[in-house]
């Protein structure tokens, strides 16, 4: 999955993160809890999409957003606290 496919939208609450292919839709959604800190609530991916990164790839770019925005992720979908503990290298995104 590139990140290009991925489209990415906020309001004044929150936003998601989505990605689209061969009808499917794969989605990453947040709140916004304070200006540095967001809550990835729900990570959405169709039987279509699973097993192709699409989650991983949402998550991905999400860190990346978090890093270049200077704020903080709380992983409160299950989907992101696992990954979290799998990329020890993304600590830094993460509320600890």
């Amino acid at each position: 999955m590139s990140d290009e496919n991925i489209e990415y939208e906020r309001g004044p609450h929150g936003g998601r993160y989505s990605l689209r292919r061969d009808g499917a839709e794969a989605e990453l959604t947040y709140r916004t809890l304070s200006p540095g800190l967001v809550d990835a609530n729900h990570t959405g991916v169709p039987d279509a999409m699973r097993g192709t990164g699409a989650g991983l790839a949402l998550l991905t770019r999400m860190v990346a957003d978090a890093r270049a925005g200077d704020y903080r992720i709380r992983p409160t979908c299950p989907f992101v606290d696992v990954m979290r503990k799998r990329h020890p290298d993304w600590a830094d995104a993460f509320e600890t």
